[in-house]
Order: C-alpha cells, then structure tokens, then sequence
C-alpha cells in the first residue's frame, strides 16, 4: 500500500513538473497523461483521487497568474476577516491550533543532551513523512523518500539525544492534520531548535492563511525588519516542520514559486493542494 502511495505521488510529481513548465500553453488532460504514460481517463481519477480537484483545475490553481493574484490582491473575503480576527469559520486555519515553545539555550548548545525523541513514519498526500517529538512537542516533520537518511539527519541534527521508534499522540495528531476536518482539530505544539530570529520569522509564517501567499520582503517586514529579506529567507529554507510551519506558501515577489527544501515540484503541488480545497469550502 505505502508503495503504490509513492508511485503515484512521484508520478503527480512528474505531472506537476510537466505543468509547470509548460504552464503558458494550457497542456491538455492528453498531454499530461501522455507524459506520464498513463490513459487520460485513469491520469484523471489517479489526479483528482490525489488532490482532490481535477488536472485542469490543478493546472490554474498553480500558475503564475494564480501566485500573482493572491499577492497583489486587496479584497478581503469573509473567510479572510473570520481568520484574521482570531475566529472559527469555514475552514478553520490549522495554524491557529499551533503553539511555539523554543528550546533553551542550553539545549540547543548540547545537541538535544537529555532529550528523548520519538519518531515514526506517516503517509501524507505528498509523500512519506517523518515526524519526531519530545514529550514538549514536535520537533521535526520531514519529507522522505528514504527512511534510513531521514533518521541519519534527524540524528545528526540531535546527535546527543536518546532516540526510539515509536509512535505517540503528538505525532499522530500532526500526521492527522493532512486528512482531518479543519474545523475540529486537536492542539500540536511545536518543540523547536533555532535561534531568537528564526523562531521569530517561524511565528511569522503560521500567520499566512492557508490558500494565500507571501513574499520574504512582507515577511520582514512583518517582523520590523524590512531589510533582512535575505536573511529571512535563510531562516525560511531552515524550517524543520515542513507544511506545519507554512514556508511552502513564501514565494518571491516576482510571482515565481521559487525553491523548497523538500522539492519545488512538492511545493507547488502542496499551493495547488491548498487552493482547491479552500475552493472547495467557498
């Protein structure tokens, strides 16, 4: 099962790769599945099984236009106003559920010393996933297509911590959010390494809405520090809780979806992922 799951995400992959270049000639259902050699019937329910929202819908979701518009757009929707002020409303963000606790310096000095993490593997609709957690909170969420190289570098990044596979609540509560009703989620905190800027910049990024993007200027300058840009963009590609802490949704100020630490075409297919299924409760 957990194979066939990777075939097909590597696959929609491959699509969204095709897509992204190609983008300005509108491909039609036939040439993306040709380039995947599969039928455009089965491409179509493999596609919309996966994301939830069919091929050509997918292909405007993830455009440039589409980036461009969530930018520079002024209007304010009700669900805007409802999440901006804090309340429940259709589709609730996910990320007003999530808290930040930093470790103390000392911790971060010593390489996770005294620290039991736990950590298993999770399907998501983008790939397997790796999540780790101390008994404070989540500490890391990776996506992995190996999992002997997703423990080596969660280990090299705690190299002095206890580690054992095992599965608990915080981390099935986070595996859970890809799949469960926004409206009725469970509290994940978040345990997390970094410095007093990147956990700034990290506070800064569970504030985009799911379906809206930003650039690293705005970011900066929501933080008050409107000249750092490159370095929040550093802070940015150093996240280690991918699509919990939203870093997929800071693009440049071009419009272009620009890099990701997990793989552009994943970013854009978690964009893509997020704009239908905010489409879908509009």
């Amino acid at each position: 099962m957990e194979e066939q799951q990777k075939i097909d995400f590597d696959r929609i992959a491959a699509a969204i790769d095709y897509i992204k270049i190609n983008f300005k000639s509108q491909p039609t259902l036939e040439q993306m599945a040709a380039h995947i050699f599969m039928s455009p019937h089965h491409f179509q329910r493999m596609f919309t099984r996966w994301a939830g929202t069919s091929p050509k819908k997918f292909l405007q979701y993830i455009s440039v236009e589409y980036a461009k518009s969530l930018l520079f757009e002024n209007k304010k929707t009700l669900f805007d106003t409802s999440i901006e002020s804090g309340l429940s409303g259709s589709g609730r963000l996910h990320d007003l559920f999530i808290s930040i606790e930093g470790m103390t310096p000392g911790e971060y000095k010593n390489g996770g010393e005294n620290l039991c993490i736990n950590y298993d593997f999770f399907q998501s609709p983008f790939g397997k996933i790796v999540i780790a957690s101390t008994d404070k909170g989540i500490c890391q969420l990776s996506f992995t297509d190996k999992e002997e190289d997703a423990v080596q570098a969660l280990k090299s990044k705690f190299p002095n911590a206890a580690f054992q596979k095992k599965a608990d609540q915080l981390q099935k509560n986070a595996a859970a959010i890809f799949f469960a009703d926004w409206n009725n989620l469970p509290l994940i905190k978040l345990h997390l390494r970094g410095s007093e800027f990147q956990l700034k910049v990290w506070e800064a990024l569970l504030k985009i809405p799911v379906g809206k993007l930003t650039t690293y200027g705005k970011i900066a300058q929501d933080i008050k520090m409107p000249a750092a840009s490159r370095a929040v963009g550093t802070a940015v590609g150093a996240n280690p809780v991918a699509w919990l802490i939203p870093c997929h949704r800071v693009i440049q100020s071009s419009g272009i979806f620009g890099g990701y630490h997990w793989g552009t075409a994943r970013k854009t297919a978690i964009i893509g992922w997020e704009a239908a299924k905010i489409n879908e409760n509009n």
